[in-house]
């Protein structure tokens, strides 16, 4: 289970990182000079944010299905509500796992941590990449 969120949210950056350099691409083309003070720029950071939203989302559902698979939790929405609670690592859901599962909890608040400072991260790569360089790619 820790190695499915990483590869999910990696997975997910290549292909934003990807859409991000076709769309820098092809601004010279649409006439476009100069990004940073446009609602191109602006669009482009919040699909970024949006999308990493997604992939935390999708990490979060790939707990709670664990946690009900392996029958650490019984109910689809208390799986759902401690995987976002352990994800984000507030831990005040009211929820608890048995002592078999305490360390399965751990463990995602730990990949919490870990997905949100990549997200964190590329986000910021995104808002150089954008703001970073005009459109023609000279800094």
């Amino acid at each position: 289970m820790g190695r499915v969120g990483p590869a999910i949210h990696v997975t997910g950056i290549v292909l934003i990182a990807g859409a991000i350099e076709r769309i820098v691409a092809k601004l010279p083309q649409l006439d476009v000079t100069h990004i940073g003070t446009s609602i191109i720029s602006i669009a482009v950071i919040v699909i970024v944010a949006l999308g990493l939203a997604v992939l935390h989302g999708v990490e979060c559902v790939v707990w709670a299905v664990a946690y009900l698979h392996l029958g650490a939790l019984a109910s689809p929405a208390d799986a759902a509500l401690y995987s976002v609670d352990s994800m984000i690592t507030r831990g005040a859901s009211g929820i608890d796992l048995g002592p078999q599962w305490r360390m399965m909890g751990g463990t995602e608040g730990g990949d919490g941590v870990l997905l949100f400072g990549i997200s964190t991260a590329f986000l910021f790569y995104a808002m150089l990449r954008i703001w970073g360089k005009d459109a023609a790619g000279t800094p």
